[in-house]
């Protein structure tokens, strides 16, 4: 039966071609314009035009600001514009860092006893930061115990701590300055340190509640009696003042934690202090002070608390470099002036650029 395989041949071409003639066919589709219906135009086989993309600019992400980048440079120690400045110390934080007292843990707050009394200002920085000279001196303390004044006393509430004997001093009288709550000690006793020197690092050693800086003025004794507030001793951003006042009632009696509004006029910024509590702290001889509120940008400000029930307010324009002061006495209300100028018998040697 040789015709049965060419038989079977004619059959599977002719099934083929009915089956393909059968098959759906893709549907094209019809666009839509002007309201009317067209005919898809023929599809050719080209390579495909790109579409035009609209312009887009890949800008490169800004890397981390500089903590203290909102913040001028610090003066040039020694700073004094007047006879009544004595702002010999740079800070102990350089700055790269935040190197500005905390707003909370100012001198002469009371934050954790009715007793107690802060007699340093608290620097916030991370564990690890490096603590510097304030001024050239001589270490005469690296170690812990300094309050209970018992080396090796892991018990201290200083923790590990530093202190510096100066090389200058104020009126005749010797300047120290304390270094607080640190992780690691770098220097030693006897050690001559020059301004920015490393003394060793941030931590959280003896009483605190995390790690920071707690730094001292102390005059003419290296005592915890004998502190005085470092706002008053460290050199402001250029640019930038210090207010200082004594708020007091018509007897002249000081008023203790009373809270303070300061707002800048322009910028509306506030910034709340309050005054000395009681306890261990030392008034500058001529100021007398009980407030203190350093770092505060140039311009006018308005200042406002509250006085046995009444609310008092007062403008004050702070200048750069400078300490604007005022007296608050009850009754007889608030005066804006500085002291009668007192004698400037020392001032401690230029620092080299």
């Amino acid at each position: 039966m040789p015709a049965r395989p060419a038989l079977r041949r004619l059959i599977w071409l002719l099934l083929g071609t009915s089956l393909v003639s059968c098959a759906p066919q893709a549907a094209t589709p019809t666009p839509l314009l002007a309201g009317r219906t067209e005919s898809a135009p023929p599809v050719h086989n080209e390579a495909a035009v790109p579409t035009p993309q609209p312009f887009r600019f890949d800008l490169p992400l800004p890397g981390a600001p500089p903590i203290s980048g909102w913040r001028p440079p610090l003066y040039p120690i020694p700073w004094a514009i007047s006879p009544y400045d004595h702002f010999y110390f740079a800070r102990p934080i350089a700055a790269d860092q935040v190197n500005w007292p905390l707003a909370i843990y100012r001198y002469g707050g009371i934050f954790f006893a009715p007793n107690i009394v802060h007699t340093g200002v608290d620097i916030p920085a991370p564990e690890g930061t490096p603590v510097r000279a304030a001024g050239p001196g001589t270490v005469i303390w690296a170690d812990w115990g300094l309050f209970t004044e018992s080396p090796g006393n892991h018990d201290d509430p200083y923790g590990q701590a530093v202190v510096i004997r100066h090389d200058f001093g104020y009126k005749g009288q010797q300047l120290y300055t304390v270094y607080a709550h640190m992780s690691q000690i770098l220097a030693v006793v006897g050690q001559h340190v020059e301004t920015g020197d490393l003394l060793g690092r941030v931590g959280a050693t003896g009483a605190t509640t995390g790690p920071h800086l707690h730094f001292e003025v102390r005059l003419p004794i290296n005592s915890f009696h004998h502190t005085y507030n470092p706002e008053l001793w460290i050199a402001p951003p250029e640019g930038w003042g210090v207010l200082v006042a004594r708020l007091a009632n018509a007897r002249d009696d000081t008023l203790q934690q009373l809270e303070v509004s300061v707002t800048n006029l322009e910028s509306e910024e506030k910034y709340l202090v309050r005054t000395y509590g009681p306890g261990p702290i030392n008034r500058d001889p001529i100021f007398r002070e009980n407030l203190v509120l350093g770092d505060l940008p140039a311009g006018l400000y308005k200042i406002t608390f509250n006085y046995r029930g009444r609310d008092q307010q007062e403008w004050a324009s702070i200048y750069p470099g400078q300490i604007t002061y005022f007296t608050f006495r009850g009754a007889l209300g608030f005066q804006i002036g500085l002291p009668s100028a007192p004698a400037l018998d020392f001032l401690p040697p230029a620092a080299e650029p």
